[in-house]
């Protein structure tokens, strides 16, 4: 004859449900607030429009200088002219000359 040693608990059923919602729910916060997740994506979509301002920024800047070297070198600038955007950009002079600052 069969005689029953002890009662059967449920707690066995709910091992594996636990155990699973435990990993789904470590990889579904690390696939948002992980490295490579969602929201990095959106940090790294804001930075990169950050980053292309300012190199619109600097491309400007640079055109600009590129500008006015090409109106030195074709010719165009007069000695004296160059003479006195160098003193001017350098805050130079010599001991003689008057400056009058503006």
């Amino acid at each position: 004859m069969w005689t029953k040693q002890h009662k059967q608990r449920g707690l066995g059923l709910l091992i594996v449900p636990v155990i699973s919602v435990c990993f789904l729910s470590y990889f579904g916060f690390h696939a948002y607030h992980g490295d490579y997740g969602i929201y990095a994506t959106y940090r790294y979509e804001a930075r990169e429009a950050e980053l292309t301002a300012q190199l619109d920024e600097v491309r400007g800047r640079r055109e600009a200088i590129e500008r006015r070297v090409r109106m030195i070198h074709d010719g165009t600038i007069d000695k004296d002219m160059l003479d006195e955007q160098a003193r001017k950009a350098l805050s130079l002079s010599h001991a003689d000359e008057i400056t009058i600052m503006r």
